[in-house]
């Protein structure tokens, strides 16, 4: 099985053995505490899960600055993006070597993690747009990654967590949200050896499975791992469990048995494009993956990003030998009228745009919202149907 990156094993952050996380638990009631954002809860839940392997907690101005500008830690450690626990007012932890990190994201804000406090520091102006600039490839507030990254706080503490549960994600996402030692494991109890992952924040359309099919087929892959984003979105974007709903029945009805799995994870989108494609696949690699399908405009909003940038970065920026899943690299997939068949549009050259069944976002919203399923070569009719429903819910 494919090693997690920079490490042998697996090096989950939560805290399994039952008297351990009953001893923190008591002795977080009397530690000073801090609410954290739902961006470093975000974290916490993928330290704990393993997902950040071999990080072991927040980093500190130095790192989170390596890694924005070369995706390297002082120590040389590969990262793609600064971990950080950014906070407005750090005076409740002042001189404190031990705090409670509480929940944003959870009524009555309970102990997310526990904090052993390497250091507590102000992030410059200068620092801030330095990482907003890298990370985002720009520093315009109206992008959702960046308004959310500049509006946590300047204080940054630094040090390893211990973490004691994972935020709303387990309790609102029981039969989804797995953490990367579950999803490896049953990686193992199906006799997968060839995985390829698939990343989505929205429904399934019948392109977005043809696409899975595809990469399977080619990369002679024995399994598909669904894995969708379970945190926060920007405005407009379908909930989760909605996305879950009408992904299930699509694998239930068009995959075969023991092919696919279905799972989710619990973090805020960046929206950061190439940075975030980065990301993702080096998470994917620690859940076991072999193979990541990365497709046109990845992780991306608006138009920030080049169509391919998510892709060419992988070539041109991560460092050689940094990872070693591999990148299987799509184009926009769509419906062609003359073949009769989802292909890869950069695969069908004799093609018009009219020789495509091409429908815009707001198209579909809009045909959904009035009870009208796109057509069958757009989408699967039984995923539609779950979509009309929440569409037409909204309404009522």
């Amino acid at each position: 099985m494919i090693k997690p990156i920079g490490s042998d094993e697996l090096m989950p952050r939560f805290v399994y053995d039952d008297a351990e996380h009953d001893k923190l638990s008591k002795e977080a009631e009397g530690l000073p505490s801090v609410v954290i954002s739902s961006a470093a809860a975000g974290n916490a839940v993928m330290m704990g899960g393993g997902y950040f392997t071999p990080l072991t907690g927040y980093m500190n101005i130095a790192d989170a600055m390596g890694c924005a500008e070369n995706m390297k830690t002082t120590d040389g450690k590969f990262f793609p993006v600064p971990v950080l626990n950014l906070v407005e007012d750090a005076s409740a932890i002042q001189g404190a070597k031990r705090i409670a990190l509480r929940d944003p994201n959870v009524e009555g804000n309970p102990v997310i993690a526990i904090q052993d406090v390497a250091a507590i520091e102000e992030v410059s102006d200068a620092q801030m747009k330095t990482m907003t600039d890298k990370v985002y490839r720009t520093d315009d507030t109206d992008h959702p990654g960046v308004k959310a990254f500049n509006s946590v706080g300047r204080f940054a503490i630094s040090g390893p967590i211990q973490v004691l549960n994972f935020s709303y994600f387990s309790t609102e996402f029981p039969d989804t949200f797995r953490t990367a030692v579950e999803i490896r494991n049953e990686i193992m109890e199906r006799g997968w050896k060839k995985i390829v992952a698939f990343q989505t924040r929205n429904p399934m359309h019948l392109a977005h499975e043809e696409l899975c099919h595809m990469a399977m087929d080619r990369l002679g892959c024995d399994g598909l791992v669904i894995h969708m984003l379970l945190g926060k979105l920007k405005k407009g974007d379908i909930p989760a469990p909605v996305r879950d709903a009408a992904i299930r029945k699509m694998v239930e009805l068009y995959f075969p048995a023991n092919s696919a799995m279905v799972t989710g994870y619990g973090f805020d989108m960046l929206y950061a494009g190439p940075r975030e494609a980065v990301l993702h696949a080096y998470f994917r690699q620690n859940m076991g993956a072999t193979h990541f399908i990365i497709g046109r405009d990845h992780a991306g909003v608006g138009d920030y990003y080049g169509a391919f940038d998510a892709q060419t970065i992988f070539d041109e920026e991560v460092p050689a030998g940094a990872m070693d899943i591999e990148i299987f690299k799509a184009d926009h997939t769509a419906w062609s009228k003359k073949l009769n068949k989802v292909v890869m549009m950069c695969e069908a050259p004799d093609h018009e745009k009219d020789d495509f069944v091409l429908l815009s976002g707001t198209k579909v919203r809009e045909m959904l919202g009035n009870g009208i399923a796109p057509p069958k070569e757009f989408s699967r009719p039984e995923v539609a149907q779950i979509l009309i429903d929440y569409y037409q819910s909204l309404e009522s």
